[in-house]
This record gives structure tokens, sequence and C-alpha cells, in this order.
């Protein structure tokens, strides 16, 4: 079947639940429950399996636009109780999972992304000694009740390892990656790091042949239409681990034609027509939307590409969405009562602008919430 890449777009909108997820089941690999309710943030992390985070608002918002009635209490709540962790799991970047599937990822990430720092960690005169005697602090400092990153790093330093320049955040994004901590609860705007052995309490366990065809299957369900280049460059997996695990749930994808290439997705996106032409949403700078692709052209045309990332900072802006495709940017309001500022590419349609602003007014009672 040979699709548009305009089908390919609005078909992501309902993969990722920001448009009609109330259609599809929340159920992941390894969730007992048999709910479809979207209203649960949990649910919809473990939907996602990861959401880039580095961006902790941004991430909020990000949960919260997939839920049917989005609510800013009930996504910090899944912080503070346990059922949500924010992590390095994938390309040394945060990223927002279910506490129970971290250990498993980085049981295939973490390693890669440790061995990728080795010239840095040298430049910083970080060993592994260093990082043991890091992660004797950490454990006993933290616990299950936490400290937040300056907390942290003021331990560090009081003890004789230096936190100057990068070397504080090296330190603790590897402790992450190794396993030994995660960032859990929340202390006003601030994630605290505690002792991962603690705080994640029912850890999943699977065989690499398990991991990898989960990765594939959970990406491909919760992410597509996408490519397997798309799979590798989201999890900077090698080629031969993703066709190993694609060969192991192969029949549990249906594929799509798009520009000579094959994208793979849930099957039952292509049970009903599909939806979103007239969607139009406010979606933070990191959203999954953009960033869970290598290829975004099928959302953003590249002449706006550098209005999204100005100057190729690595810093993307708040997008208006409209259809699936990328229109614009926007900025948050300079006080709660005030409303967002547009910045569309082109002029809006009167309809789209007022669906905008409607936008707006619910990203409002969000953070009311």
């Amino acid at each position: 079947m040979k699709v548009t890449s305009t089908t390919l777009a609005r078909l992501r909108l309902l993969s990722q639940r920001l448009i009609g997820a109330q259609n599809l089941s929340t159920q992941a690999p390894g969730d007992s429950s048999s709910s479809k309710t979207v209203d649960n943030p949990v649910e919809l992390a473990r939907w996602m399996l990861a959401m880039q985070g580095q961006d902790l608002p941004g991430v909020l918002l990000s949960l919260g636009l997939r839920m049917r009635k989005p609510a800013l209490w009930a996504v910090r709540q899944a912080f503070d109780t346990g059922a949500l962790v924010r992590s390095w799991p994938m390309r040394g970047t945060l990223h927002v999972c279910a506490p129970e599937d971290l250990g498993w990822i980085l049981s295939l990430t973490g390693e890669r992304i440790i061995t990728s720092m080795t010239t840095r960690h040298r430049e910083l005169s970080i060993t592994s000694s260093d990082l043991a005697e890091a992660r004797d602090i950490a454990i006993a400092a933290t616990g299950s009740s936490g400290l937040s990153r300056e907390e942290l790093l003021a331990r560090f330093s009081a003890q004789g390892q230096s936190v100057e320049g990068q070397r504080g955040i090296h330190l603790l994004g590897s402790l992450c990656m190794q396993g030994h901590l995660v960032q859990g609860p929340l202390r006003g705007n601030k994630q605290l790091f505690v002792a991962s052995a603690e705080w994640i309490r029912s850890p999943r366990t699977l065989s690499r042949e398990e991991a990898l065809a989960e990765f594939v299957l959970r990406y491909f369900r919760s992410h597509g239409p996408a490519t397997l280049s798309d799979f590798c460059w989201w999890t900077k997996l090698p080629l031969k681990d993703a066709r190993l695990g694609l060969a192991a749930v192969r029949g549990e994808l249906a594929v799509v034609e798009s520009g000579g290439q094959e994208y793979f997705l849930n099957p039952v996106l292509l049970d009903a027509p599909v939806a979103g032409a007239r969607s139009v949403l406010l979606l933070p700078g990191f959203d999954e939307l953009l960033l869970g692709y290598a290829d975004r052209s099928a959302a953003l045309e590249a002449e706006y590409a550098p209005r999204i990332v100005p100057g190729n900072n690595g810093v993307f802006m708040p997008t208006i969405v409209h259809g699936g495709k990328v229109v614009g940017t926007w900025r948050k309001p300079p006080k709660a009562s005030a409303d967002v500022e547009l910045l569309p590419f082109r002029e809006l349609s009167p309809a789209v602008h007022r669906s905008a602003e409607l936008a707006g007014e619910r990203y409002r009672r969000f953070l009311e919430r």
C-alpha cells in the first residue's frame, strides 16, 4: 500500500496518541492491565516507550497533551509515586519512561553510550575508579528520598570529586546510564535523583533477543509509520540489531510505502479512514512528533527547519501543528493569565487561527489543574 507524506504525518498523530487515542489500546507488552483509558499518564508513557525529556516542563506537557483530560497534577503525581522516571536511556539524552522498562532498555543501549563518551571522559579525567567512588557517594546520599542535581554535585565536591565544567553532569549521567541512579520525584521545578534499586520496585528482565523484539515492536506501534533508519537513529542501535528485532515481530506490524521506502506501523491504524486533517496542536519543543524520527520531512518542510532549531543549536522551538504538519512556532505567555504568542510561518486561515488560540487556552488550563 502506497501513501503520501501527508498521510504519514496524520497516521503519526494517531499512533502517538495526539488525536483519536480512544480508538487504540494503550496496553503495552508486560502490562497486565486491560484498560483502554488515555487519561493516565503512566499508560501513555508505557505506550510511547520513551519520550525525549531534557526540558522537564516540556515533557510534562507532552504527556498531558496525550491525555483526554490533561492535568499537570496527575503527571507530577506519576513521578512522585515512582510510576514514571527520567534518565539517559538513549542518545545520551534525557527521556521519560515507565520504571520497569528502563533497565532492559539500558541493557541494550547503556554500554554503547558510555563507550561513545570515552574520549570526553578522558578529557574530564573521569576514570572507572572515579565512577565507582561517585556511585558510592550518590547511593549513600540519595536513597529513596532523593537529592537535587545541585545537592548531589555538592556531595561529590565535598568528598573530593571535582564537578567543575561538565565533569559533574557527566558523572551523574554515567551513573544513570549504568543503572545506579534515576530521576524520580519532583520538588517544585526540580527533579530529584534517587537510587534506582530503591526507587524502581519491579524492573523487568528480558533476554537480549526479547529486548530487541520488544524495542522494535513498541517503537513502531507508538511512532509508526516509521522506517528502520528512524528506529536506528532513535535508539542508536546498529542496523543488524534492528533487523534481528524486526524479524521477530514483523508479523505483528503492517507495512506501507512512501517515496520508495518501507514504513512499519500498527496494523490497527489502517482499519479506518485517516483522521486529523483539521487537528491543531501546540506542542512543546522536544515532542516526539518531531524528535521521534531521523527523517522529519513528513511533518516539517525543509525551508522551515531553521526556524524550529534557530542557529542549529539543538534547542527545538515549540510548534504549531495543523493536520500533522508544522505550520509555525509559539511562545509561552509571560504570565499565566496572558495568551500564548502564535508565530505561524504563513498566515493561518481564520478557522485554524481560532483552533490554535483554543489550544493555547487548553495549555493554560493544563497548568492550572
